[in-house]
């Protein structure tokens, strides 16, 4: 809200935004309602309901189709249209929404983890990442906000409070002043101040789906989805015949130190693990698993006594294979006692990717990972149609 020299409260332009069921301002997506169109209907088990508002005009009664979607922590929102400008903090939102032809994101937490160069080589879609505002600078300012003045901020509004130095008051003041939050942080579940519901990556999507009305581009994406997934299990070599795999993350500093992560808790980051059939090494071990309040380190004794068939290293999402092998691979070869450690001595060290993933990462890092653990099986197969994924992102279902 805004002063004048009166006293007078002027409206934002979000006047009549429902957002958990109070009205806290502004005529969301001005602009919006006369460009865009439906491409579908919620699901029946969707928790998202349409409502229609009729409103008296000089021209005579204009019917206006607002919409709810409710998410966990945030509750309800409704919308008038689909957003023409939006924001995510995680790459996670960000390719879901571009994945529904929605546009890329205006701001990104950090460019160097955000998988832009999958979006670049989709045949005949344009993704510009020098456009894209960086969000983190010693904190997130809300400044940045301001400038950006999206419609909506795909962000689980708890990240700013517990990552950042925002407080309740700084998230209401953007909710307020410019547009509603939309988010859940499902990167992992080990987190403890996370006690709403978990989503699946598809779970997820389908709320992004139905903020931006695009069900049947959310359809057109689980056809291929479970296209992948059948592809997968069609050629996966048989239980007893997969590895036990470590993720780990390379702790900042000298020496030998890494932080765990598990890839059994249904966390959407590590979901390509858990569809290519890998054990977890952790999971018969009391490791504890990287979090907010846990940032336990591995060392080398940690490694040998796991003693994993497979190493999946994270933080070199974007490094080209011979950046990887000097990087990662060889000093790990090189450090004296490793070769006690299966993976190192086998040399089954792979590129994690990056942390975060929405759909279409999501379909690279499943196809990168197969090619990597079973290369008899996957070397020569295409998991899934590239072009079929730049279709959709423009609508051509």
């Amino acid at each position: 809200m805004s002063d004048d020299s009166s006293g007078h409260k002027e409206p934002t332009r979000r006047d009549y935004l429902t957002y958990g069921g109070a009205i806290i301002g502004g005529g969301l997506f001005a602009g919006c309602s006369s460009t865009s169109q439906s491409t579908g209907s919620p699901t029946e088990s969707s928790t998202s309901s349409t409502q229609e508002a009729v409103s008296e005009t000089d021209a005579g009664t204009e019917t206006n189709n607002s919409y709810t979607v409710e998410i966990e922590p945030v509750g309800s929102v409704e919308f008038d249209s689909p957003p023409e400008r939006w924001t995510a903090l995680l790459p996670t939102f960000a390719d879901m929404a571009f994945a529904l032809g929605g546009g890329q994101t205006l701001g990104i937490q950090d460019h160097a983890r955000f998988a832009n160069e999958v979006f670049e080589a989709l045949p005949g879609v344009e993704f510009n990442a020098d456009e894209i505002v960086e969000l983190v600078n010693d904190g997130v300012s809300k400044e940045l906000f301001y400038e950006m003045n999206a419609d909506v901020h795909f962000i689980d509004p708890h990240l700013l409070r517990l990552w950042y130095d925002w407080d309740q008051a700084d998230v209401d003041e953007i909710s307020d002043n410019l547009g509603p939050f939309f988010g859940n942080f499902i990167r992992r579940h080990s987190d403890d101040w996370h006690d709403y519901k978990y989503y699946t990556l598809y779970e997820a999507f389908e709320l992004v789906a139905e903020v931006f009305q695009a069900q049947e581009r959310y359809q057109a994406y689980v056809e291929l989805h479970e296209e992948m997934l059948e592809s997968i299990d069609e050629r996966l070599p048989s239980a007893d015949q997969r590895p036990t795999a470590l993720l780990i993350y390379p702790a900042s500093g000298s020496g030998f130190q890494f932080f765990p992560f598990r890839f059994d808790d249904g966390g959407i980051s590590t979901k390509q693990w858990r569809d290519l059939g890998l054990t977890d090494a952790l999971s018969a071990t009391d490791v504890g698993h990287y979090s907010f309040s846990d940032r336990g380190t591995l060392d080398l004794e940690s490694l040998i006594e796991i003693d994993p068939e497979v190493l999946l290293v994270r933080n070199h999402g974007g490094a080209s294979e011979s950046e990887f092998q000097s990087e990662v691979v060889e000093p790990l070869q090189a450090e004296d006692g490793s070769n006690g450690v299966q993976a190192i001595q086998n040399g089954a060290i792979y590129s994690a990717g990056y942390l975060d993933q929405g759909p279409i990462i999501n379909f690279y890092h499943t196809d990168r990972a197969a090619k990597d653990i079973y290369p008899d099986s996957f070397e020569d197969v295409t998991l899934f149609d590239r072009e079929r994924i730049a279709e959709i992102v423009q609508g051509n279902l």
